[in-house]
């Protein structure tokens, strides 16, 4: 799968997803688009949308996108807490479906 990594996520979170083709939305240029735009233009390039925006799936009609959104539940946005879901995001990952969103955590 080709993960995007949200920039309200600590980028190292790509360490991580490494076997998935991941990629920061930093790395792409895309940190100043809105959620929207950063929805359609990620539907392009990839499978799943990997974010700790709760309130993404809310404020977005996800039908109108072909993308998974997975939502990582962490008590702090720091590489350790999401080393300790690492199997569970790595399953979340294997099962997102286009407009699909996925909590963990």
């Amino acid at each position: 799968m080709r993960v995007l990594i949200d920039e309200c996520v600590d980028p190292r979170v790509k360490n991580i997803l490494s076997d998935h083709q991941p990629a920061t939305v930093h790395e792409k240029g895309w940190g100043a688009y809105s959620d929207g735009s950063l929805l359609a233009a990620a539907q392009n390039e990839f499978d799943v949308l990997f974010t700790i925006d709760g309130k993404l799936e809310h404020q977005q009609n996800l039908n109108h996108y072909r993308i998974g959104v997975i939502v990582a539940h962490v008590p702090k946005n720091r590489l350790a807490y999401y080393k300790a879901m690492e199997t569970e995001i790595l399953a979340a990952i294997a099962r997102v479906r286009h407009r699909e969103v996925i909590h963990v955590g």
